[in-house]
């Protein structure tokens, strides 16, 4: 995929979040949660080829697999989420491994094993938007941040670094204001999307990807993963 392409594809998806029809989740008193078969019904944006998704068994629970052989696609949802009522978004994730060697910080080395990320409109116009990208980063070390090599309005954060947890379930929980306020200096009461992928496009590469208890909630409790 040429780099021109790649950066309008980015900025489709992240367009494509505050503009698609409505599509609901189950709500509980201020939870909002997404199953594994809710998810298989997002649409599916693609920068190269399909990322293939599927459910499976897998720990004695059915979840949601993203399986990339250099392929980048995700699966995104347009709906709104009152940070008021549920700011904290958390989630399951696992991978099967990671790309040694690459510069994220790079337009040849934008791809990650796993990523979940959510934005909001911050105008009118299609890429009047903000969005903040939560990686499982090969390379880079646990807490860092770097804007998107295809465009600014994309900021990422490494909540996994390197190959210590390949292959373990590991819970995340993050308080999506506050990063958006760390990232770009806004505090949103709404986001508009939210979103998930896997993908190895850029570099060739080949990861598979497992997620579960994605959701957004009242509390910073932390998922319980299967085991």
């Amino acid at each position: 995929m040429t780099l021109v392409k790649r950066m309008k594809v980015v900025l489709m998806i992240v367009s494509s979040l505050c503009s698609a029809p409505l599509m609901v989740g189950i709500t509980l008193a201020q939870e909002v949660h997404f199953t594994p078969n809710q998810i298989m019904t997002w649409p599916t944006r693609s920068f190269e080829g399909e990322t293939q998704y599927t459910i499976v068994e897998k720990s004695g629970r059915r979840v949601l697999e993203a399986k990339s052989q250099g392929q980048a696609s995700a699966r995104y949802l347009e709906r709104d989420i009152d940070l008021n009522e549920t700011p904290y978004l958390h989630w399951c994730w696992q991978v099967s491994n990671t790309y040694p060697g690459l510069d994220e910080t790079t337009k040849a080395g934008d791809d990650y094993p796993a990523r979940v990320y959510v934005a909001r409109k911050t105008g009118l116009l299609p890429w009047q938007v903000e969005s903040v990208n939560y990686v499982w980063s090969s390379t880079q070390e646990v807490g860092s941040t770097w804007s998107n090599a295809f465009t600014d309005r994309a900021e990422l954060i490494a909540l996994q670094g390197g190959s210590s947890r390949v292959r373990e379930w590991v819970a995340e929980v993050r308080d999506v204001r506050a990063d958006f306020a760390a990232l770009f200096g806004s505090s949103p009461d709404l986001i508009n999307g939210v979103a998930l992928m896997s993908d190895g496009d850029n570099a060739g590469g080949n990861v598979t990807a497992w997620f579960t208890h994605v959701g957004f909630s009242s509390t910073k409790d932390t998922p319980i993963c299967p085991k």
